[in-house]
């Protein structure tokens, strides 16, 4: 429906509401989310899997819920490719950063966005939380590893602006993230809050330089991390929080004059710390403006009452209010969403730029004399796979693994099956699989992580050696676990097309010319 554009008719009340995104449970408007609509005027919708059966219904969910506000929603999503997708079934599933990290092309890239993006307007949803612009120059990054595209500043730079106008050209809102860089932590701030110690030069030349570049080609939108950095915020406040880091930084030094959106308040660097209600308050006072608060209604209700009355005792002035809910308005209506028109989608190009992609993005960090494989023999496939959701990827069984992508090539396949943290009995079994001097493929998933999965590598290739090839199929750090490994190739996610592509290449069928988006070890990029 066409919505009435003059921002001057809104309340006080209804432009703090424009000031918050929320999410709900199930696949249809909760009564709790169409409250939200309607008694308080929220600006926005955040999905998550819990929202999502196909992208068919989630078509029609995002039309419920246009159709039951007055004013126009950001529909948003993380649909940041690879690992963390929240919709899979009816789009296209691009690779992850780390993987254009390795494949490099900035024309992929940005293609990728692009019809990952025209897809996502197609269902109604007109903003992705992505790219990712945090270096990852930490092995033991718990939350981003491979969601960044890689270690180099300027590489994340290049290949993040690429992401960004590509979102733009399929008709989403991109949002950078997480400013100013979450790459070089050893905590999740959905659980606790961290800290990043560096000066003032080394951030600049850093973890900085990717927004930089994004703020000079009008990045629309910004995330805040809920990080602590001493060098911008002497008084131990995450920079979600602070008024030096969003005012002074980011809109003073740096020059950002889009939507500063802040991570989620509900993860634990807040929650527990500040409190969501309290986070709120602060967020918006440091100069955020639209307040992503994603799961309890409680929390979203009280945060929009909090604010409310911050407003009304004169804590925040209401002409902080009117700053911020102008540049949603604006953003909103620079975008479009005024009216009803969608970008057609064409899927055949974007499936072909998932497969490019994944091609290019095939790396092999050590023992490319060791290919192709023969295909003589039976060939085990120790396939490690996630069961347990998390904050970040929410788990969905997979029947493409490697060991199906290799026997449509050809290869004779025994394939077993463990969990990140394996059971007694799947350790047995891919012991037992693997006598007899049979060639071993073992596909890990965050294998430093994970002690029992560690253990297993070592043992399994102590007992076959050079029979032993070993697959990265998320973080690529996991060689540190045994770096003595003969053959050791990275595909950063599990994906099925990823599994194609890596059959293809272990098959001798596609050569491998990916560079290391990362070091490991003593392995940096272009040593190999």
């Amino acid at each position: 429906m066409t919505r009435q554009e003059s921002f001057e008719r809104l309340t006080l009340k209804e432009k703090i509401g424009q000031l918050f995104m929320c999410g709900f449970e199930g696949l249809e408007p909760s009564d709790d989310i169409l409250k939200l609509i309607n008694d308080y005027a929220i600006g926005g919708i955040i999905y998550f899997r819990r929202n999502v059966r196909d992208a068919n219904q989630v078509g029609k969910l995002s039309a419920k819920l246009q159709a039951a506000s007055a004013n126009p929603l950001l529909v948003a999503i993380d649909q940041e490719g690879g690992m963390v997708v929240r919709i899979e079934d009816g789009v296209t599933v691009m690779p992850g950063a780390m993987a254009q990290g390795a494949a490099n092309d900035m024309d992929l890239t940005f293609e990728a966005a692009r019809w990952s993006g025209a897809e996502l307007r197609e269902i109604g949803i007109n903003m992705n939380f992505a790219p990712c612009l945090d270096v990852n120059n930490n092995p033991q990054n718990p939350v981003i590893g491979v969601r960044s595209f890689g270690e180099d500043p300027k590489r994340v730079a290049s290949l993040g602006v690429a992401a960004i106008h590509g979102y733009r050209e399929g008709g989403v809102i991109a949002v950078a993230k997480h400013f100013p860089g979450h790459g070089d932590t050893a905590v999740d701030s959905h659980h606790d809050l961290p800290v990043v110690p560096h000066g003032v030069e080394r951030l600049n030349e850093v973890e900085l330089l990717p927004f930089r570049h994004a703020i000079e080609q009008k990045a629309e939108a910004i995330m805040t991390a809920h990080v602590v950095f001493p060098a911008f915020e002497p008084e131990n406040v995450p920079a979600t929080l602070s008024a030096r880091i969003l005012t002074g930084l980011l809109r003073k030094q740096l020059g950002f004059g889009g939507v500063i959106v802040t991570d989620c308040l509900e993860m634990n660097a807040i929650a527990e710390t500040f409190g969501v209600a309290r986070g709120a308050v602060e967020a918006i006072k440091a100069g955020a403006d639209l307040v992503l608060v994603s799961h309890r209604v409680s929390r979203q209700t009280t945060a929009l009452e909090a604010v409310m009355e911050a407003v009304m005792t004169g804590e925040i002035p209401e002409s902080r209010i009117d700053e911020a809910a102008k540049r949603v308005w604006e953003l909103k209506r620079s975008r479009g969403l005024f009216g009803d028109t969608v970008p057609a989608t064409d899927p055949g190009r974007a499936e072909e730029v998932q497969y490019e992609l994944c091609r290019a993005a095939v790396t092999v960090v050590k023992g490319k004399e060791h290919l192709p494989l023969p295909k003589i023999g039976k060939t085990v496939v120790v396939w490690t796979e996630p069961r347990v959701r998390t904050e970040v990827v929410e788990v969905i069984p997979q029947e493409r693994t490697l060991g199906a992508a290799l026997e449509q090539v050809g290869y004779d396949i025994e394939e077993i099956r463990i969990g990140i943290d394996p059971t007694p009995e799947e350790a047995a079994a891919a012991r037992s699989a693997a006598g007899g001097g049979r060639r071993v493929i073992f596909v890990s998933y965050d294998a430093a992580f994970s002690a029992g999965q560690s253990g297993l590598i070592q043992e399994l290739y102590a007992a076959t050696g050079d029979a032993f090839v070993w697959v990265a199929a998320r973080t690529p750090y996991d060689l540190l676990v045994a770096p003595d490994a003969p053959t050791y190739l990275c595909v950063y996610e599990n994906k099925p097309a990823m599994m194609t592509a890596l059959a293809e290449v272990l098959a001798g069928e596609t050569d491998a010319k990916a560079s290391q988006p990362v070091t490991i070890g003593d392995h940096a990029p272009g040593t190999v």
